[in-house]
């Protein structure tokens, strides 16, 4: 089925339409899990277990936002902020918007936005969420949030080479290493939300381990190597023999999708970089091939799940623009998919005050405006497009 809209701009409209937009709105905004930042939905207070569920994935799921009557704030998110510096680092120099500044705004703001009281540089969500088991406070610090910011001060510390960068990222790969690390028999894995949880979740894994080597590579002797190589080779060996990867290794957790897969894939290849070996090459060449084979639809539409269309998620959109365009030099199809990709968000998922949709389903769409499940991640993928179209190196 194709979607078509008379309202489809330009990617380079696109990126300076949704840049504008999310600095008008102060890079703040809503975000599908933020029920519980609701006054009336307080985690701390009466409201029971399967309330906060249920308003979680009402709000999520609805077709019109009702937070305004639910009286939930706007907000700026930590991983959103992490996201919106790599964009602004990627869009240096091209001139196609104004970033002076905003990479020092940004980093000021991860700065604030440090989990307090923590003996570790790490990082939160700005709201409380409720899982199947516990109910995690807004601003605790969890593995991926502070994985992402890490990561998107590296790439500021690559650039710019200021030590207090490295020193952040430094003390954040120790937490992720000191404090989330566990083993189990033949299990090695990093805890996410929380330490104490153990849990496996295989982006989580990859994704921390490869941050980890990153830094390691710039302050050798600081990061827990044999740690992240243990844990990369756990979750490495969970692959299905299609190329696949289960979210996790818990009950409810065997489901495949397209924007996890794509974080697999891309820590994997860099931990092989990183390490100028080529351990992982089978695993990302028989995962690149399942992901390419599942996850866009033949008129460009992402997919995700690799056996569900629906729902067409904006961030898997974006994750399929970025899987692309990092295997664009091994693949010399991949850039022409991303702008594939591109081309139908921009036809279908684009909302003409200025940023994108969050969900197109069967039947209707979701057009409630996220600021970091949505447009912090579209913003970045417009912006690595387009630093790709002009030659420059990420």
């Amino acid at each position: 089925m194709m979607f078509l809209s008379t309202l489809k701009p330009k990617p380079t409209e696109a990126l300076r339409a949704l840049f504008t937009y999310c600095r008008e709105q102060d890079w703040a905004g809503h975000d599908p899990y933020d029920a519980l930042n609701s006054p009336f939905l307080k985690p701390e207070g009466w409201t029971p277990k399967l309330v906060r569920l249920a308003a979680t994935q009402l709000l999520k799921r609805s077709p019109v936002d009702v937070r305004w009557l639910l009286r939930v704030p706007k907000t700026q998110n930590a991983k959103a902020f992490a996201l919106n510096l790599r964009s602004v680092l990627a869009l240096e120099g091209l001139g196609l918007v104004d970033t002076d500044g905003l990479a020092d705004y940004f980093i000021a703001g991860l700065e604030r936005m440090r989990a307090p009281g923590e003996k570790y540089w790490n990082w939160g969500y700005s709201f409380p969420w409720q899982t199947r088991t516990v109910c995690v406070q807004r601003g605790t610090p969890n593995l991926v949030c502070t994985t992402f910011v890490a990561d998107a001060l590296m790439s500021a510390w690559d650039q710019r080479k200021d030590e207090k960068l490295l020193d952040i990222a430094v003390s954040a790969g120790r937490y992720i290493g000191e404090t989330l690390y566990y083993e189990n028999g033949s299990l090695a894995s990093f805890s996410y939300p929380s330490p104490g949880l153990s849990s496996t979740i295989h982006n989580a894994n990859l994704l921390a381990a490869a941050l980890l080597l990153r830094i390691e590579a710039a302050a050798p002797g600081t990061q827990a190597v044999d740690r992240a190589m243990k844990a990369a080779y756990y979750s490495a060996g969970c692959q299905r023999e299609d190329g696949s990867w289960p979210y996790g290794e818990g009950n409810k957790q065997a489901w495949v999708d397209n924007f996890h897969t794509g974080y697999n894939l891309s820590a994997l290849r860099n931990i092989d970089l990183i390490r100028g070996s080529h351990e992982f090459a089978a695993h990302v060449g028989r995962g690149f091939a399942f992901w390419r084979a599942h996850f866009m639809r033949a008129d460009g539409a992402a997919r995700y799940f690799h056996d569900n269309t629906f729902p067409i998620d904006a961030h898997c959109v974006a994750q399929t623009i970025l899987t692309f365009l990092e295997f664009s030099d091994i693949d010399p199809d991949a850039a022409r998919q991303a702008e594939f990709a591109c081309d139908w968000a921009l036809a279908n998922m684009w909302e003409e005050r200025g940023y994108f949709h969050y969900r197109k389903l069967r039947f209707g769409s979701i057009k409630t405006s996220y600021m970091r499940w949505t447009q912090a991640w579209m913003l970045l993928a417009l912006s690595m497009l387009a630093a790709h179209r002009a030659g420059k190196r990420t």
